[in-house]
């Protein structure tokens, strides 16, 4: 997913809002040196996932919502990639926009697919010089119309040898997804569990789950890393309820259970309390994470921020609320 270029002028008169807190770019970011998890995680962090807008008017809308989220002074902001590589060149141009305009570390996404391993080296050279070292490397779902993942020639089938491939390469700090409910393609939660794993030995240093709903299911798959000793900080995903069409779209796709209290609730409600349904749930989910010892939220606000401001502002975030 991705934008056409905003000049910088245009950007700073009409999308970034007064109020707007930007949060400080570290010596080790000016000198393009990539982000330390571990470091990072040492404190309760937020984060943010975005996407590349396909409209002008999209992409004021984007800069809007997140000149207001930087009060919450997010560690960095993930930017997405679109299927099949279709926006690799959007992810970058959006990337950096949000580094220049905000003073906040972008992560970006990379996938395998269509991609063999010259043009995959190209790319990290590119993004490295650029000054975007931190990756969140993934395998990528199948292009449209297809069902099967077909690797490319001479490139990857699994994300854990594209991890290698970069950490082989060296200068960039590395994150992957996780699944909380295991991988749609795996047939059954240890053997993606295993394959996770797998993604950390090769080089990761943390894991970005998949959305989920019970709190439980990211207990579980935290706690199964480590008892396969693992090492790498996990941290959950939180995409919150914010209308009955996203209900019946993204989160049923991606979500293979809804708690029972949380399913009765929204069977029973009209549309338009579906979004208070599911800021009501997020808040709760989150505090339960927090009680286990989660050392973070990576948020997906679908490049809005009122339901994201209303969950956090409701948390009592380890070390922020005093």
């Amino acid at each position: 997913m991705m934008i056409s270029p905003y000049s910088r002028e245009v950007i700073q008169k009409n999308c970034l809002p007064n109020h707007a807190t930007a949060v400080p770019i570290t010596s080790l970011h000016a000198r393009g040196l990539s982000m330390n998890f571990r470091e990072l995680y040492r404190d309760f962090s937020i984060s943010f996932e975005v996407f590349p807008p396909k409209t002008e008017e999209g992409e004021k809308n984007l800069f809007k919502a997140l000149g207001e989220l930087m009060r919450f002074s997010p560690a960095y902001v993930s930017v997405t990639y679109g299927a099949g590589g279709s926006t690799r060149d959007k992810t970058i141009d959006l990337a950096l926009r949000i580094r220049d305009a905000y003073k906040v570390r972008p992560l970006v996404h990379f996938t395998c697919v269509g991609s063999g391993r010259s043009d995959i080296s190209s790319h990290l050279d590119r993004v490295h010089e650029l000054g975007l070292t931190d990756i969140l490397a993934l395998r990528g779902d199948p292009p449209k119309g297809q069902t099967d993942f077909v690797p490319a020639p001479d490139g990857f089938s699994y994300a854990n040898e594209l991890v290698a491939f970069i950490k082989k390469r060296g200068g960039f700090s590395i994150a992957v997804a996780g699944y909380p409910e295991g991988h749609p393609d795996a047939p059954d939660f240890e053997t993606d569990l295993a394959n996770l794993k797998r993604k950390i030995d090769a080089g990761a240093e943390l894991v970005l789950t998949q959305l989920f709903f019970n709190p439980d299911d990211f207990f579980r798959l935290r706690d199964g890393l480590g008892r396969l000793g693992a090492n790498a900080i996990v941290i959950p995903g939180i995409m919150p309820i914010s209308s009955a069409s996203q209900l019946e779209g993204t989160i049923k796709k991606c979500v293979k259970t809804i708690p029972a209290e949380l399913a009765a609730k929204l069977e029973s409600a009209s549309p338009d309390d579906v979004p208070k349904i599911g800021i009501e749930y997020a808040i709760h989910q989150c505090e339960k994470l927090i009680e286990g010892g989660a050392r973070g939220f990576h948020l997906y606000p679908l490049n809005r921020s009122e339901t994201v401001s209303e969950i956090l502002d409701n948390l009592r975030i380890p070390g922020r609320n005093v």
